[in-house]
C-alpha cells in the first residue's frame, strides 16, 4: 500500500511515485519528506546484495527508506552502510532510528560529527531552540542516539568498499567543518551534500531531464560558513572531474563545470556583501535583502523565462538561513581582528 505521502505527491505531479527515482549506476534517489517534497533527499546505493544509505533525512524520512527498499525486493540485513554527510537535522536526524531499523548497518562519519550521533543532546536543543519544540517535532521528529560501537569515524582520503564497490570519502569544510563528501567512481560522481550548494527542480528550464540546466546557489547557514574553505573544497570536488553529484537539495545535477563557476562567483559576491554591510545597523536583515537582490538577479540572467516571484519563495528559506550563516561569519571576522 502507498503512503499518504506517495499519494498526495502523485496527485499534485503526475508521477506514479515521485519520492522514489532510479538514477543509473545502482543508485535511488529517495525523497526525505522534509517540509515538502522536492526539498531534501537520500540515496539508495545498491551494489549485488548490499545496499549503503546515503543521507538519512529526519525521522519522517523512514518510511520512504523502507518502502523504497520494498520496491527493491531487498531486506533489512542488506543494509551495509548509513553515512550522513554532516550532523545537520536535515541529513542526520534519522539516522538514530535508521540504525535501529536496519541492525546489520555501520554509520560512517566524520570525525567531528561523531559524537552528536552517539549524543544527540547537543543538536536537538540547537534546533529548538530556533524552532521551538512544536516546529521541531514537526521537521524532525525524534532524534535517536546511535550506539558507540557501530559508529565508525571516518578520516579523510580513507576508503570502504560496498560488495567490491569503493567509496572514497574527502573532508570538505567551508559550510560546516564536521562535513565530508564521497566519491563514487562507478559514476562518476559526487554525493556533496551542502558544499556544491542547492539546485531544486524548480531552479531550471527542463523539469523532465533537470540534470543539467539549474540555477545553485551556495548554502551558507549557521555557524560554521567560511569562503575560503568551501571554495577549495569545490576545487577539490572539481580535480576529480565528476560528471555528476548528488545533491541533498536535490537530486543528480549532471556535468557540473557551470554550476561549480556559478557557485564560486556567488561565494565571493557573498563575502563581498558581507563586508561591505559589516557597519550597518539591523545587519541580518540588510544583508538578507542584498542576498536577495543579487541571487534574483543573476537567476534571471541565467534562467530569463523563470519567474522570479516564484524563485524569490523558493528560495525564501535559503536565503534566510545564508543571510545568519554570512551575519555570524562576519562577527566572526570582527572578533579575528579585535584580538588580533
Amino acid at each position: 500500500m502507498k503512503s499518504d505521502f506517495v499519494e498526495n505527491c502523485s496527485e499534485n505531479t503526475g508521477q506514479e511515485n515521485p519520492g522514489f527515482e532510479n538514477l543509473g549506476h545502482g543508485i535511488y534517489c529517495v525523497d526525505a519528506r522534509y517540509i515538502q517534497h522536492g526539498i531534501a533527499c537520500c540515496y539508495l546505493m545498491v551494489e549485488g546484495d548490499q545496499v549503503a544509505i546515503i543521507e538519512t533525512g529526519t525521522a519522517h524520512t523512514a518510511e520512504g527508506i523502507a518502502e523504497a527498499l520494498a520496491e527493491l525486493e531487498l531486506p533489512k540485513e542488506a543494509v551495509r552502510y548509513i553515512i550522513p554527510t554532516h550532523v545537520h537535522l536535515d541529513h542526520a536526524g534519522g539516522a538514530g532510528l535508521l540504525m535501529q531499523q536496519y541492525p546489520e548497518a555501520q554509520m560512517l562519519i566524520h570525525p567531528r560529527g561523531a559524537r552528536h550521533m552517539v549524543n544527540p543532546t547537543q543538536l536537538m536543543a540547537g534546533s529548538k531552540a530556533v524552532y521551538g519544540e512544536e516546529k521541531f517535532q514537526q521537521f524532525y521528529g525524534e532524534l535517536i542516539p546511535v550506539p558507540k560501537e557501530r559508529v565508525i569515524s571516518v578520516e579523510d582520503g580513507e576508503k570502504h568498499e560496498l560488495n567490491g564497490r569503493a567509496l572514497e570519502f574527502r573532508h570538505t569544510p567551508g559550510h560546516a567543518e564536521h562535513h565530508f563528501c564521497v566519491w563514487d567512481s562507478v559514476s562518476e560522481g559526487w554525493f556533496s551534500g551542502d558544499t556544491f550548494g542547492i539546485s531544486y527542480h524548480e531552479m531550471g528550464n527542463d523539469l523532465k531531464k533537470h540534470r543539467s540546466d539549474r540555477f545553485i546557489i551556495p548554502t551558507t547557514s549557521p555557524v560554521q560558513f567560511d569562503p575560503d574553505k568551501l571554495l577549495a573544497s569545490i576545487d577539490l570536488m572539481m580535480s576529480y572531474n565528476p560528471k555528476k553529484f548528488y545533491l541533498t537539495h536535490y537530486s543528480v545535477l549532471e556535468n557540473p563545470e557551470p554550476q561549480a563557476d556559478l557557485l564560486r562567483a556567488q561565494i565571493e559576491d557573498y563575502r563581498q556583501i558581507a563586508q561591505l554591510l559589516r557597519n550597518e545597523s539591523e545587519r541580518e536583515e540588510r544583508i538578507h535583502q542584498a542576498l536577495k537582490d543579487i541571487t534574483l538577479a543573476r537567476l534571471s540572467s541565467e534562467q530569463p523565462e523563470l519567474d522570479l516571484d516564484t524563485m524569490g519563495k523558493v528560495l525564501a528559506m535559503d536565503l534566510d538561513l545564508n543571510a545568519q550563516g554570512l551575519n555570524i561569519w562576519i562577527s566572526r571576522q570582527e572578533k579575528k581582528e579585535i584580538s588580533a
